[in-house]
């Protein structure tokens, strides 16, 4: 049986590991070859370890444009991108009058910028006909205090994909945004660390549990395969229904977990 991904070569930045490998994996799984950039070289060497022949890795730092355009050119030997993912980010916190402003920079360099130098090269490379998916974030739409930085850069995010829709869809490229809520991850592990802040994630769910990889990974497939032909410039959140209630009070946990013993 012909898997929905056969014979389509995608890109996925942040590859190593969580999401981004969560995403390289089930898009092997559909029939694709997947070009994975990430800095995590030991975690890049596992993943090609893992799936010989049809991972192919690079070392790429979204925040530098030539390292992002030679990650997008390893496509041209293989016939050129069907599928590009603009994976990669990390978030920070920190109160707006107390956050350095080269920690707001790294942030939006890295969750936005990062995304635009993706998009870019990847849409020069890609076939007409292709899928791009922007991970961008709950925070997207819903602000949390502490976190101005990241939930600036994952907004934009969500506007930069319509524009990219605009732009490409003359092409026949379809540009997307998924938005996750709480995935666990490594990159979320400090959640777990904070009592009461999982809880209180979970709570404000409509479905009550946070997220696996996987649950992202299934409907960036979704979104890069051909089911999802006539679909262009829509955000798809993925949070449980986290969206329709507000966002745990970071600061607060933050604050107790600091607090002397009593």
């Amino acid at each position: 049986m012909a898997q929905r991904l056969d014979g389509k070569v995608a890109l996925v930045t942040g590859a190593a590991a969580g999401i981004g490998r969560a995403i390289t994996e089930r898009l092997v799984a559909d029939g694709a070859v997947v070009i994975a950039g990430d800095i995590d070289v030991d975690g890049l060497a596992a993943l090609a370890a893992a799936h010989p022949d049809v991972v192919h890795t690079a070392h790429c730092d979204v925040t530098d444009e030539a390292s992002v355009a030679a990650l997008a050119d390893l496509a041209t030997p293989l016939g050129g991108l069907d599928i590009a993912i603009a994976n990669a980010g990390k978030g920070t916190f920190g109160l707006i009058v107390d956050h350095p402003l080269e920690a707001w920079q790294e942030i939006i360099d890295l969750c936005l910028t990062g995304v635009f130098l993706t998009v870019k090269h990847a849409g020069r490379v890609m076939n007409d006909g292709g899928s791009i998916i922007n991970i961008a974030s709950l925070n997207a739409i819903q602000p949390a205090a502490g976190m101005a930085a990241y939930c600036t850069a994952k907004a934009g995010v969500a506007m930069f994909t319509k524009v990219a829709a605009i732009e490409l869809g003359a092409r026949g490229i379809r540009v997307n945004t998924v938005a996750p809520g709480l995935v666990e991850t490594n990159a979320t592990a400090a959640f777990w660390m904070v009592p009461g802040v999982v809880e209180e994630f979970v709570d404000n769910t409509t479905l009550g549990r946070f997220a696996k990889p996987d649950d992202i990974a299934s409907t960036v497939a979704f979104l890069a395969s051909d089911d999802a032909g006539f679909v262009s410039a829509g955000f798809f959140s993925v949070d449980g229904g986290a969206s329709t209630k507000r966002y745990p009070d970071l600061p607060g946990a933050f604050a107790r977990l600091a607090a002397p013993p009593t």
